[in-house]
């Protein structure tokens, strides 16, 4: 086993992330995500363990599926009470020098003009070390206050998502030339006006006739994350994703997602090897099998069926709270996660609420690892080499602590048998993750929009020859098109 295994920190700005009721471990300080010190304290940390990055998730929203109301969610502080993630990019930057910063945001809840300022912003601050996970949202709640009524239809989404990035493509790439900023102050030039660009995009959800706002950041576009696990998810993650994050509970599903994402980016046109997956696991390691499973024991001791159901109701949009704890889950057509259901309702065995409830406790939806270092290492390289994975996305149990035990426990050992990164590349995000430049490449779909006055006539031309009698009219080009 040669592979280098890869680790990034999943976490969230919030109280209860993937882990309802262990808020009242008494080492935990997850209630302290308002302060500043708890992120780049924790920032530090996993800057010494060599991860890739922190991946802060986000919910616009809150959990009321679960027995038809947000109370246990508000009572254990289940992802709620819940603060942007964006703004953490600039003290986490601060505190560190490599550590990569993946930011959470929806393509449902925010326009995309204003979102490039704030994305382009943070790239900046950060000296390029900024991905974005581009998420559809699956909260009810959040449509409802934001004023849309509620969720559009799942595989809607996906398309307002595809038009969505295709503006951010449009402004990131193609709105501000290289060499367009000169700062020359003999000629008082800031920048030249013939270097930047309208992107003049009109399409079936957003309009956005002008210029993007800021000079390009060291990445341009930033690193894109991605999480789709169902088939709208998947086919977007192919096209789009660097890095996929997959909740696989077995060895069997992981396996079948990462040949199916590889195979449709290979199909798309993109470099399959370029595309980083990680899966969704909690390791919980300590200096001996004995003194983890111990741990173990402790940590479950303050798990909350309530709060677990709070979260798998919200994220499968089925209200678990109907159901007996001896019942066995039944599949049905749900509008949140499609994946969800599909996993438990036609996985490898039967689940009832009970065990679904104790299983969800500890970490989400991805297993839980426990042992010494070496019990752990094996554990992870035997998941890499059987299923083609490229790393994990860690989640806690308790925090930081989970994050420390990795890094002060798991992470020589690894390095040891020399699996594990020794120290960071240099340059930003996307270089060293891939070893290669700042900038997207050029079989991304990106790259097609960075000529955009060439982008611009192919669209009058379309626009004009679908004008003509007998032809419908179409009134923006697809992704594809213009990318091709």
């Amino acid at each position: 086993m040669t592979r280098t295994i890869r680790f990034n920190a999943f976490d969230m700005n919030c109280v209860g992330h993937q882990s309802p009721g262990l808020w009242a471990h008494p080492r935990d300080r997850s209630w302290q995500y308002k302060d500043l010190e708890y992120w780049t304290d924790l920032a530090k940390t996993l800057e010494r363990g060599i991860f890739d990055g922190i991946f802060i998730a986000d919910v616009i929203g809150y959990y009321d599926v679960y027995k038809g109301s947000n109370f246990h969610a508000i009572q254990q502080a289940a992802q709620i009470p819940v603060n942007d993630p964006l703004q953490l990019a600039a003290p986490i930057a601060q505190a560190t020098e490599h550590l990569g910063i993946g930011i959470t945001a929806s393509t449902s809840f925010e326009h995309p003009y204003t979102f490039a300022r704030r994305l382009s912003t943070a790239d900046h601050h950060t000296k390029g070390r900024v991905g974005w996970n581009i998420v559809t949202s699956y909260l009810e709640s959040g449509a409802r206050n934001i004023g849309q009524g509620g969720l559009k239809r799942h595989d809607n989404r996906y398309e307002v998502a595809a038009e969505y990035v295709e503006v951010l493509y449009k402004l990131f790439e193609g709105s501000w030339e290289a060499g367009a900023v000169v700062r020359d102050r003999e000629k008082r030039v800031f920048t030249i006006p013939e270097k930047v660009h309208e992107i003049g995009h009109k399409g079936k959800f957003f309009e956005v006739p002008g210029y993007h706002l800021c000079e390009p950041s060291p990445q341009r576009t930033p690193v894109l994350y991605q999480a789709g696990a169902s088939g709208p998810g998947k086919a977007f993650a192919a096209q789009h994703a660097e890095c996929v994050f997959v909740a696989a509970p077995t060895k069997s599903m992981l396996k079948a997602y990462v040949t199916d994402i590889r195979r449709q980016a290979a199909a798309a046109g993109r470099d399959a090897s370029r595309l980083l997956i990680y899966n969704l696991t909690t390791v919980i390691v300590d200096e001996t099998d004995d003194k983890a499973q111990a741990k173990f024991k402790e940590y479950q001791s303050y798990t909350s069926y309530d709060g677990s159901l709070v979260f798998l109701s919200g994220w499968s949009g089925i209200d678990f709270g109907q159901y007996a704890p001896t019942d066995l889950i039944r599949k049905v057509e749900t509008n949140a996660i499609v994946s969800v259901v599909e996993h438990f309702a036609g996985g490898d065995k039967s689940w009832t609420m009970e065990e679904l409830a104790l299983w969800g406790g500890i970490g989400g939806l991805g297993p839980v690892f426990v042992g010494s270092p070496s019990t752990v290492a094996d554990i992870l390289e035997g998941w890499v080499e059987d299923t083609g994975v490229d790393g994990f996305n860690l989640a806690y149990a308790v925090t930081p602590e989970s994050f420390e035990d990795v890094t002060n426990h798991l992470v020589p050992e690894l390095q040891k048998r020399g699996v594990y990164p020794k120290a960071y590349q240099p340059g930003t995000l996307r270089e060293k993750l891939f070893g290669a430049g700042p900038l997207l490449p050029e079989n991304h779909p990106a790259a097609g929009y960075r000529d955009i006055e060439a982008v611009k006539r192919r669209d009058r031309e379309r626009e004009r020859t679908a004008a003509e009698p007998g032809q419908p009219r179409h009134e923006t080009a697809s992704l594809e098109a213009v990318a091709g």
